[in-house]
């Protein structure tokens, strides 16, 4: 099935393997909430066990360099797409109170990303992600 949206997770090339995943499941639970359609419904096995809903459609999970980083940074915000972010900054805080002052306290333009999610129409992902290489 094609969708109308996609969802696209764009992780820096030189972080460790634990920091990739962290930041890919960071930034992912931040576009979980993007709109009410994002998320399918729950889940349940054949045993009556009920599972939590996940997204209705497929991830894709880019590989970027710092300077593309930005470079899609810049494209998504003058798009005006929901996205979510993950500065390198945020390895050295434990709560949401000490991430979010930590990002406020950065010019948009110097923050020091290491993984972005930007969610929205196709094309438009299409556009802010031309360049960059699927991961792995």
């Amino acid at each position: 099935m094609r969708f109308d949206t996609k969802i696209a997770v764009i992780v820096r090339t030189d972080l460790a393997d634990w920091q990739k995943l962290n930041v890919t499941a960071f930034l992912s639970s931040g576009l979980a909430h993007a709109t009410d359609e994002i998320v399918g419904k729950p889940y349940e096995d054949a045993s009556g066990n009920a599972y939590l809903p996940m997204f209705r459609e497929p991830v894709v999970v880019y590989a970027a360099d710092a300077p593309a980083l930005t470079r899609t940074h810049t494209r998504i915000l003058s798009r005006g797409l929901t996205a979510a972010l993950y500065t390198e900054e945020l390895f050295g805080t434990d709560n949401e109170d000490d991430n979010r002052a930590t990002v406020r306290a950065v010019e948009a333009h110097e923050l020091n990303l290491v993984g972005l999610a930007v969610y929205g129409p196709r094309n438009a992902v299409d556009k802010v992600t031309k360049g960059l290489k699927l991961h792995g």
